[in-house]
């Protein structure tokens, strides 16, 4: 047996894992939608290589963090029925990386944006 078998079962396992995130995290899909706006504002603003490079990385951050988050209180709660202080914990560090990711993006989508954005502003 090849490796094509288990190579195969784990793109599988990992779309499965994205379209049970995406069914069940409310968050994640919000993520998702302001992705496709940026993604349009980028298309519609013809970013350089590099500027594409950094939106497309932000947003593979914040949905990356997104569902590292999402395991990890899928993990917390099967494990901890009753609250635990070491479990909040657990929830909130995960939850804080995503708040970061997201800042960071919203940071660089502001150097990449807005000074066009501005500029339209300044043209009317």
């Amino acid at each position: 047996m090849g490796m094509g078998g288990p190579l195969k079962a784990s793109f599988r396992y990992a779309w499965r894992g994205l379209k049970l995130a995406l069914a069940r995290e409310r968050n994640l899909r919000i993520h998702f939608v302001l992705a496709a706006f940026a993604l349009g504002l980028a298309a519609a603003f013809a970013l350089s290589r590099l500027e594409w490079a950094l939106v497309v990385l932000c947003i593979g951050m914040v949905v990356a963090a997104e569902l590292f988050n999402a395991a990890v209180e899928s993990l917390v709660d099967l494990c901890q029925g009753d609250y635990h202080p070491l479990a909040a914990a657990a929830k909130d560090m995960a939850a804080a990386g995503v708040l970061i990711a997201a800042a960071i993006s919203l940071l660089v989508g502001g150097l990449v944006f807005i000074p066009r954005l501005w500029a339209i502003i300044n043209s009317s």
